[in-house]
């Protein structure tokens, strides 16, 4: 069984559900947690570097940047079936917070 992973960590593999570049996966991650979730180039970057270590994405250049240094991030058919199946135990972990609450109200 794999850890749970953190926040940010399972904000960058949902940001790369679609190829992007580092800057545009701290935009999504912003826009898409209203802000919530706010990463800075070290934490991204060295996230993305572990995420790579382990497999889970990889980094191809840019063609539209014309340049090797620009990466575009991608998941791995690893990385796709570890997002989903963290999606779907936080999706189990908060049916079970739905419950417990609905059933302090009877």
């Amino acid at each position: 069984m794999t850890s749970p992973l953190t926040e940010p960590t399972y904000c960058i593999l949902a940001a790369l559900t679609e190829p992007r570049h580092g800057y545009a996966v701290m935009q999504w991650v912003a826009d898409a947690t209203d802000q919530r979730v706010k990463l800075g180039p070290g934490t991204l970057y060295g996230a993305l570097t572990a995420l790579q270590e382990r497999g889970l994405i990889v980094a191809v250049p840019d063609p539209s940047s014309g340049s090797d240094r620009r990466k575009v991030y991608s998941l791995t058919d690893r990385g796709r079936d570890l997002f989903l199946a963290e999606t779907s135990r936080l999706e189990s972990i908060a049916r079970l917070g739905r419950s417990a609450i609905q059933s302090q109200g009877s």
